[in-house]
Parts: structure tokens; C-alpha cells; sequence
């Protein structure tokens, strides 16, 4: 859709909206970015535990288990990220839904207390996707469970970073340019938080360069072909 067409609101301090009337879910609305770290770390090394203990497995099997979570939780990441917060409803409710879920952040997306999952549904989802992998992959559940878990705190503890640390190493530098791109210039494409592999394979990226910026933020434009 071209870029004229879309409502373009964006806040670029950290403030936050009010989204519900009841108290009660405004106030868990609101998430310190340290929570997924703190819930999650205790959880993986407990499934490294049982990988180690329970699944009779080389180091390297071990591994090779865990990069294959990691993988997994990069391309939920982008599925998610790019066909369903990135959906367009056409009901009333689907779009109230649609700003609750996703529309929110990039109308705010400086808003550090609504950068991380809630727990509300972080930990129902950890739960799915563990009797997922317990009844698909057996004794391998636990390194794929751990591998998944690092995905999702890395995915978590990356999207934060890219909004609010300076990022001054490259690689950091480079995924919150590409982070802020898709905010700022061209939310069709850079799908990808904490990876832009998916991005690379689906056709979904776009070429970065830097360029100065008002806000102290790094700002991003199209490179040219």
C-alpha cells in the first residue's frame, strides 16, 4: 500500500497511551524489559539440565538441537511478526484487536514499557510449544525447548535494545537500523528483529544506509541498487 495511504501517528518519545478502562489490565499492559530474561534464563538452564542429564547425547548432538530451536523461534518470529501483527483487519473490532497486539507499538514505539512480551501470553505460549516439542521430538525436546527459549529472550531483550541502547558495536548498529528502517520507512518489509534471515530467504528485505538524525536515533533510508 502506498505509503500516502496509511495513517502515520508515530510518537518518538517514550510515553505510553492508555489502552483499557479497567486498571487491572492497563496495569499489566505494561512490562519492564527485564521480565522475559528473569522468567526464561531459570527455565533454559533447566532444559540444558535435562538435555545433559536425561537425553544420553554428544555435546555436539546437544547443539546441534539447540541451534535448530534457535531457528525455530526465528522463523515464528517472522511469521508472526509479518502475517499476523502486519495483518490489516477490516472489522471495527479486528482493527481494535490489531492496535492492542501490534498497531500500538509502531504508533509508540518508543514506549519502553510495551517493547517485551506480556507474561499473560508469553507463558501460555511456552507452554504450547513445550508439549509441542515433548510429544514431536522425545528425549530431543529439552535442547530444542532451550534453543526455542534463547530465541525468544534474545528476540525480546534485541527489540529493546534496538529502540532504546545506542548500539555502538556493528552488528548491533546494523540490526537497529534495520529495526528503526521498518518503523520509520517501510513497514512492508525487515520482518525480522532479532534475525533478518527470514527477511534474506522470503524476499522481504531491503539494502540500509545511515543518514543523520534530530532525535539522536540513528534514522535509515533505501540505499540505492
Amino acid at each position: 500500500m502506498p505509503e500516502t495511504e496509511k495513517r502515520r501517528y508515530i510518537s518518538n518519545k517514550n510515553e505510553s497511551v492508555r489502552m483499557f478502562d479497567s486498571k487491572f489490565m492497563e496495569f499489566f499492559s505494561h512490562i519492564h524489559p527485564a521480565t522475559p530474561v528473569i522468567l526464561y534464563v531459570p527455565v533454559i538452564g533447566y532444559m540444558l539440565y535435562r538435555a545433559f542429564s536425561e537425553g544420553y547425547m554428544s555435546i555436539l548432538t546437544i547443539a546441534a538441537l539447540f541451534l535448530a530451536g534457535v531457528l525455530m523461534w526465528t522463523l515464528l518470529e517472522y511469521g508472526v511478526h509479518r502475517y499476523i501483527f502486519h495483518y490489516e483487519p477490516k472489522s471495527r473490532v479486528g482493527r481494535l484487536l490489531h492496535f492492542i497486539v501490534h498497531g500500538v507499538h509502531h504508533d509508540y514505539p518508543n514506549d519502553a514499557s510495551r517493547l517485551v512480551l506480556p507474561p499473560v501470553i508469553s507463558i501460555p505460549m511456552a507452554v504450547l510449544f513445550y508439549f509441542v516439542f515433548e510429544s514431536t521430538f522425545g528425549r530431543f525436546a529439552p535442547a530444542v525447548s532451550a534453543g526455542f527459549g534463547v530465541g525468544y529472550v534474545c528476540y525480546d531483550t534485541i527489540h529493546y535494545a534496538t529502540h532504546h541502547f545506542a548500539m555502538k558495536n556493528k552488528a548491533g548498529l546494523w540490526l537497529k537500523q534495520y529495526h528503526l528502517r521498518h518503523h520509520y520507512k517501510d513497514d512492508e518489509a525487515g520482518y525480522g528483529v532479532s534475525s533478518p534471515l527470514w527477511d534474506y530467504v522470503f524476499g522481504t528485505t531491503r539494502k540500509i544506509a545511515c543518514e543523520p538524525s534530530l532525535d539522536g536515533h540513528p534514522a535509515v533510508k533505501k540505499s540505492s541498487d
